[in-house]
């Protein structure tokens, strides 16, 4: 039986190999134990069936109260990761049973199907903006993901919540810090207090002058009694812009990339062999926005898939492996392949109680915005080979520092 005395895979932080180290996990499922950047060790779920079965195990915990690790003090407060890990659970990620519940359901009411449906217009208009601007330069190399990939959902999102555009940039350098798996100790914390105080000005700012935005709304919702304080509005603030931008961000530019880089998948969606839908969801399974996603902490002894999960053990999900997952999608997962039957089985979104609430969002951007980019620039091409993208140093998200590419070769 397999023990935290055995050897661990070690995760890198500079993302050198990912398809590599997803197909490593994938091996070693569907439970594995692995070592994170700064020496953090826990269990990796890698497999499909498990990850469905693991994440509704109610002795399984959001709540980091339960983390051994962290109470005997092995984990360092300035360990970068602790940035995606909520101290207390004053919000969705941190809670589960009833109260993640009644924060979920005051949050996710922005991200029904219907009130999805109807920002379809106004995606379609600030995808046109930005293809507009792209123009002046589309014969020459641009950086397609800082001015396509992130300003579609950057403004989508800014638009729901009140942020004024012109913090975007402001809120990208944070994330890009947060998110990072080899940001200096002195730079993550700053960076952490750097964005509490960044919502709690916004806060501030809808008390003094409510507007017709979200923020207004999960404010009111706590002085009309709706049991939700300020410290869970910042909490989910926080999460839901950063989750709100950073997954879609991810979700176009890989897809761009997984297209550009097989162009007989791109002409199965020019000659209408394929959907825009199907590609989208091929994707998320292959190349998926989140890489792994921490923590849940067992609450008890857990014995699943030859291991014993120990109480007060740590346990991440990792999408990438479990993409890889031959007996849900086939013998040859590591091709993308657009008409593939099974890929809108993938659970890169999550499963049980805590998928994520903004899929839907996060989906009609992509199934807007990409036809568009392809229409408009129906020749478009890297300005550079594929294996010179430089990944961001994350074991968490699934993004890459610049994404140049020409529009009009």
């Amino acid at each position: 039986m397999a023990s935290p005395a055995d050897n661990p895979i070690v995760l890198d932080p500079y993302v050198s190999d990912l398809e590599g180290e997803r197909e490593r996990l994938y091996e070693a499922g569907p439970i594995a134990w692995v070592e994170l950047p700064g020496g953090v060790r826990t269990w990796s779920v890698t497999h499909h069936q498990a990850a469905r079965e693991l994440l509704t195990d109610s002795r399984l915990s959001k709540n980091m109260a339960h983390w051994g690790a962290y109470n005997r003090g092995e984990i360092s407060p300035t360990w970068p990761l602790l940035s995606v890990i909520p101290p207390t659970p004053t919000n969705l990620l941190g809670t589960d049973g009833a109260e993640h519940k009644r924060l979920r359901t005051l949050t996710a009411q922005a991200f029904t199907p219907r009130r999805v449906e109807k920002l379809r217009p106004r995606i379609r208009e600030i995808t046109e903006e930005l293809l507009d601007a792209l123009e002046e330069r589309a014969n020459e190399p641009q950086d397609l993901k800082s001015e396509f990939s992130f300003k579609l959902p950057m403004r989508v999102i800014g638009e729901l919540y009140g942020v004024e555009e012109a913090a975007h940039g402001q809120l990208r350098s944070l994330y890009d810090k947060f998110f990072s798996s080899v940001t200096p100790p002195e730079e993550f914390l700053a960076t952490r207090e750097a964005l509490v105080q960044f919502y709690t000005e916004l806060m501030e700012r809808k008390k003094a002058n409510p507007g017709d935005d979200l923020t207004t709304a999960l404010l009111q919702a706590n002085e009309n009694g709706d049991r939700m304080t300020d410290e869970e509005v910042l909490g989910t603030l926080q999460i839901v812009v950063a989750a709100g931008h950073e997954t879609t961000v991810n979700l176009l530019t890989n897809t761009v990339r997984a297209l550009l880089r097989f162009p007989d998948q791109l002409e199965l969606l020019r000659t209408g062999k394929a959907t825009w839908e199907a590609a989208i969801e091929e994707s998320l399974r292959w190349d998926p926005p989140t890489t792994n996603f921490i923590f849940r902490f067992a609450t008890e002894d857990i014995e699943y898939g030859g291991v014993t999960i120990a109480k007060g053990d740590s346990v991440m999900i990792s999408y990438g492996a479990i993409g890889r997952d031959r007996g849900q999608h086939g013998d040859n997962p590591e091709v993308f392949d657009v008409t593939r039957k099974t890929s809108s089985r993938h659970i890169s979104f999550g499963y049980g109680p805590h998928v994520c609430p903004g899929a839907p969002l996060a989906r009609l951007e992509a199934q807007v915005a990409l036809p568009m980019l392809f229409e408009r620039y129906p020749d478009m091409k890297l300005a550079v080979d594929d294996s010179e993208l430089v990944p961001n140093p994350s074991v968490i998200v699934n993004s890459l520092k610049e994404f140049p590419v020409i529009l009009r070769p």
